[in-house]
């Protein structure tokens, strides 16, 4: 925490020096950067409503000249604007400072109402299945993002989502099929936190909490290896109507019973010597 790091406790030093404090919006600008540096390749950043604002935006550069586009969720209350009547630069038809926006349409709940009607069918991949959508896409001026952004309200019954996207290049399927498969990242997030046990360290040190997070994702990252090397997919425990995908839950139970399997011995014999350190020991087994 802030006040932590402010007071250069020992617990928030790392090699002798105290860890520099960062927001929850510069930690993921400084991540979504170090990805764009490694693959050099444009990043598109798939965020919630909390994300998807000029807090992210503006610690991007503004997208960079195409490094990055943001994807997101907008909340019903937000005012958006018509970008094809924005006003002219240096022409103002009124008195007093020039509008920096166009014409305003209405928050997003107001113009989810109105586009109804003008909402056509769309076929999409979600959820793993070729589904019939009902969608409108509107290109508009955010406030939040300063800067025009493709909308597209997508309706179900008398319930809608609002999605916006920066990149105005992307289709209407694209944008709902890239926001639908975020849901995987916020189920990963409950794997590395509940199943695996992130969210239970004991630990104060910044190393031993960077080097505990990093056993989990190892964890993790191999248990998936394990399941996509299976020849037959795992019964799920828990069954669910409608839900015939097996969970992480599952694989992590198949995992541990070869594991424990008296053949596992002879592919991962013992080590013919004792290592040093027993506590060492323990924790690649509570890995494995």
């Amino acid at each position: 925490m802030q006040k932590d790091i402010e007071a250069k406790g020992v617990t928030v030093r790392r090699d002798g020096a105290v860890v520099a404090f960062e927001t929850k919006m510069d930690q993921a600008a400084t991540m979504l950067k170090a990805v764009f540096a490694h693959f050099g390749q444009p990043v598109l950043v798939v965020t919630d409503s909390w994300f998807g604002n000029d807090g992210l935006w503006s610690r991007l550069g503004r997208g960079r000249g195409g490094a990055f586009q943001i994807l997101s969720r907008l909340r019903s209350n937000l005012t958006l604007y018509d970008v094809m009547h924005s006003p002219a630069s240096g022409a103002s038809p009124r008195r007093g400072r020039p509008r920096k926006y166009g014409a305003r349409l209405g928050s997003v709940a107001q113009c989810a109402s109105t586009f109804r009607a003008r909402a056509v069918t769309y076929r999409v991949l979600l959820y793993g299945k070729q589904r019939e959508l009902l969608a409108y896409s509107q290109v508009v001026m955010l406030k939040t993002m300063k800067c025009p952004v493709r909308v597209v309200w997508v309706f179900r019954q008398s319930r809608y989502v609002a999605l916006a996207t920066t990149d105005l290049a992307l289709s209407v399927e694209q944008i709902i099929e890239f926001y639908g498969a975020r849901w995987k990242i916020e189920s990963g997030f409950k794997e590395i936190k509940q199943d695996i046990g992130s969210a239970k360290s004991q630990t104060r040190t910044a190393h031993a909490v960077s080097n505990h997070l990093n056993f989990c994702l190892m964890a993790t990252t191999l248990t998936w290896i394990y399941a996509d090397r299976l020849t037959q997919a795992p019964e799920r425990k828990h069954k669910i109507r409608g839900r015939s995908a097996f969970a992480f839950s599952d694989v992590r139970r198949l995992l541990a019973e070869a594991a424990l399997h008296p053949d596992f011995q002879a592919l991962c014999p013992p080590p013919t010597q004792s290592p040093q350190n027993p506590f060492v020991q323990l924790l690649l087994r509570m890995v494995a």
